[in-house]
């Protein structure tokens, strides 16, 4: 076996006898143009900052040290406050011009730094396998080719924006927070379509690994890329959260460990920020007894021992159908005893060092704990140093830590499963989502089993291919926003009458906002006018309002009402008060119908939406007298009917249009984005357009396959609530859309605390606003609040823009390899 030789053969040269081992000779990666390159700074870094060093006075300093041999390569310096606002001042500054540019000045300035970064290749793969410990091919082959594929790729992304991204336009200012384990390739997919969208950057890599970064600002520099676009600060990891809430960053682009997302996601809430987090993984690789074994060995392989198993989409789940279960381990073990460890800079080395010893002892400490529960834990041997044995566990429950928790080394976990709905079932049994991967040779269950899979990335026979034209990001606890791809792009933009969106977050206590219960007092209430019969003999049949959820009028749980008053202050009715068992029962509604109206075809839900509309506009003067019983003028009455049904119409028509694109990637194959829905959505309307503002927020999210459950207007709940026969009667099916009445923000804290909800939109407050992006980051759900500003809902661009296709569907990219007839 490669590698593995009789000791008595060694040092025997002769052809022959290496024909006869197979034996790896020494094929060392010569380092001294990065040394050179280390020497050329005097080994002493500071920040890039306007295009030039910055080495501010006073500043402790961080030895950064080579993970393979433990020697130190370089100090750099330990930024501050200060330094932060140094940062973003320059960025800021440069951000009025850079922004003002052409989209085509734009991209030549990407394209000249794609020529640069291939001029100085060497360099970079070099200095990036010293700083961060994987091998030196990983480096060359992988990282620095998709780091000069993202700058092209959004050179072209720059010269279409004005066309492609017609209605959208640059945040600002972007803080971009990268981890250790793709120093160089993470800050591309940031900084790329950062400033092809004409923002400006401030980046600060992570604490262990930040030459590459800096190394990257100089060529930049080099390239022609004007002051103060880009520019680079380092220090420790509270450095990240002070750059994050800086008052002059617009948008924060993190990857990271999904624990410190939660952390940004609070720090940052009610700031008005654009946020989207890149988190952690537990990705599942799914192997089925029709699929080629020794293939899908050698895609094991690429899923868990690539970089060291420091990677977040890496497969560090196994599940393999359980006839052919014992055959692939044997096969997977003796593949495991030919990868070789060792130093990053040996080109014949499979796997290098783990980033730094606390992370070498923690995921030491995950080994041990399932030896301590009975797991047989297969590993190969390594050489000592801050190396860790690639790893193979098996004989543990769904429930132990090291199938659960992310452990971020090269530990594989190993479990049987019957049939494809268990495998589909056990690999979604995790609060992460971002990749996953199927190994089969029947196509059909392959793209079944991928459309059913809970992540945004799902590779068939393969796994971590990664291209700029597909975008990388998470479902779930996984984070939300994408990397790569046009989805990419709209992380880096807003819409185009959106003015700028910065507030100092308001005082918020979050243990008791919303939580008083507003039915505190009787709602007994001066007698409601009632409309007489047609003869004018009789009073009119009392009306009651009641909630909606589950296709049915409920009364609510506390059997408390609240009283509706118009703009004179006379009572005009009694509606119902929600309290947290209605939430409950709404949500668990709309989790048992979610899954079912996604499965209907596009053109089904078309028709639903349309012949809602069909039966609100034969109802039409109804709904005007409604309007005008709670304030509004008979033209203004008018105009929202009207408004809404032809809303009720741009969405129906929506319904089949946007469900995704093939993906020009390098991959010999195909890659599909399908646009999915979130789930279920929890949606808080504001006051104003009642009727109106209701519809631009459901109809968005039922009309790409999402549940809601919907709060009305607090003000004038009444005209939403009688929606309920039109809903009825337009064969919504029941638990699609749940409406419930009461204090806004009661029902909304319940909303965004829920586990089962998988994003909120909120319409009210401030404060309100903050404490939905504050308690969100329970389990990362996606956000769209208003910040207390009211919204034409009247205006096109602000009431039915393509931002609600975006909140209210996520990126999934399913790649499909080829091979059978021409190899690539």
């Amino acid at each position: 076996m490669a590698g593995r030789i009789d000791p008595k053969l060694k040092g025997d040269n002769t052809v022959a006898n290496i024909f006869k081992t197979m034996e790896f000779g020494p094929a060392p990666e010569d380092d001294k143009i990065a040394q050179a390159w280390l020497d050329d700074h005097n080994r002493k870094f500071g920040h890039f900052i306007n295009n030039k060093w910055e080495h501010p006075e006073n500043r402790n300093t961080y030895e950064t040290k080579d993970p393979c041999r433990g020697t130190v390569l370089a100090s750099t310096i330990q930024g501050t406050k200060e330094d932060v606002d140094s940062a973003v001042l320059a960025a800021k500054t440069a951000y009025k011009s850079w922004s003002a540019l052409s989209g085509h000045a734009r991209a030549r300035y990407l394209y000249s730094i794609a020529r640069h970064v291939q001029k100085h290749a060497r360099l970079i793969a070099v200095l990036e396998s010293l700083d961060n410990g994987k091998p030196i091919r990983e480096s060359r082959d992988c990282d620095v080719p998709l780091v000069v594929r993202h700058l092209y790729y959004h050179a072209g992304w720059a010269q279409l924006m004005d066309t492609e991204m017609k209605g959208w336009k640059s945040v600002g200012v972007v803080g971009a927070i990268v981890p250790w384990n793709f120093p160089l390739m993470l800050l591309a997919w940031k900084v790329c379509p950062a400033l092809a969208m004409g923002n400006t950057v401030v980046l600060k890599p992570a604490t262990n690994t930040r030459l590459s970064a800096l190394l990257f600002a100089e060529i930049c520099a080099e390239a022609g890329l004007p002051a103060g676009v880009f520019n680079v600060i380092t220090g420790g990891g509270a450095m990240g959260s002070t750059l994050a809430v800086h008052p002059d960053v617009d948008k924060v682009g993190f990857t990271g460990s999904t624990e410190v997302g939660q952390i940004l996601r609070q720090a940052t809430a009610g700031t008005g920020k654009k946020l989207s987090l890149e988190l952690g993984g537990k990705s599942p690789v799914v192997v089925f007894d029709s699929a080629d074994l020794d293939s899908a060995v050698e895609g094991v392989v690429d899923a868990i021992w690539f970089n060291q198993g420091q990677v977040c989409s890496a497969g560090s789940r196994l599940l393999v159908q359980e006839s052919v279960f014992e055959t692939f381990i044997k096969k997977l073990k003796l593949r495991m005893k030919s990868i070789r460890t060792g130093p990053s800079l040996e080109k014949t080395f499979d796997m290098g060092a783990i980033i730094d010893p606390c992370q070498q002892k923690f995921i030491a400490e995950y080994v041990e704990d399932a030896q301590k529960e009975g797991a047989e834990v297969f590993q190969v041997d390594v050489p000592s140093g801050c190396y860790y044995p690639p790893t193979l566990i098996t004989g543990v429950g769904t429930t132990s830590r090291v199938v659960v928790e992310e452990i971020f080394g090269p530990v594989l976990v190993a479990m049987p499963f019957r049939t494809a709905k268990e495998a589909i079932s056990l690999a979604n049994n995790t609060i992460y989502g971002l990749g996953s991967s199927v190994f089969t040779e029947q196509i059909t269950l392959a793209i079944e089993t991928a459309k059913m899979l809970k992540a945004g990335a799902v590779w068939i026979n393969c796994h971590n291919m990664f291209d700029a034209a597909a975008g990388f990001g998470g479902y779930k606890q996984s984070g939300y926003g994408r990397d790569g791809g046009k989805e990419g792009l709209f992380e880096y933009v807003k819409p185009s009458w959106q003015n700028r969106l910065s507030f100092k977050a308001p005082e918020v206590d979050m243990k008791k906002f919303g939580a008083s219960y507003t039915a505190d007092r009787p709602s007994i209430t001066p007698a409601i006018p009632q409309v007489l019969s047609a003869d004018g003999k009789l009073p009119g049949v009392d009306r009651t309002y009641k909630l909606y959820y589950g296709g049915a009028q409920k009364r609510p749980d506390g059997n408390y009402c609240r009283v509706i008053n118009d703009p004179t202050g006379k009572a005009i009715a009694l509606v119902g008060e929600s309290n947290r068992k209605d939430v409950r029962n709404a949500v668990e509604a709309a989790g048992k119908a979610q899954p079912g109206w996604d499965k209907r075809s596009g053109f089904n839900r078309s028709q639903i939406l349309f012949y809602w509309a069909e039966n609100l506009e034969q109802r039409r003067q109804e709904f005007i007298d409604h309007l005008i019983s709670i304030g509004h003028s008979k033209e203004k009455a008018e105009q929202e009917v009207d408004a809404t049904v032809a809303r009720l119409f741009h969405w129906a028509a929506y319904c089949d249009k946007y469900g995704g694109a093939v993906q020009e990637t390098q991959l010999y194959g195909t890659v599909l984005r399908l646009h999915e829905p979130l789930g279920v959505i929890g949606i808080a309307c504001s006051d104003e357009f009642p009727l109106l503002g209701f519809v631009s927020l459901v109809a968005p999210a039922i009309a790409r396959g999402n549940a809601v459950v919907a709060v009305p207007s607090e003000k004038n709940p009444t005209v939403a609530l009688a929606l309920y026969q039109v809903l009825e009667t337009s064969d919504l099916p029941g638990g699609v859309v749940n409406i419930l009445t009461g204090c806004r923000d009661h029902i909304t804290k319940y909303l965004v605390e829920h586990q089962d909800i998988q994003s909120v939109w909120y319409f009210g407050s401030l404060e309100g606003s903050k404490f939905v992006e504050y308690t969100s980051a329970v389990n990362v759900k996606r956000t769209l609040v208003n910040y207390g500003l009211d919204r034409d809902w009247l205006d096109a661009q602000q009431g039915q823009g393509e931002e609600f296709l975006y909140h209210c569907t996520q990126a999934k990219n399913i790649w499909l390899t080829m091979g059978d007839i021409f190899a690539n």
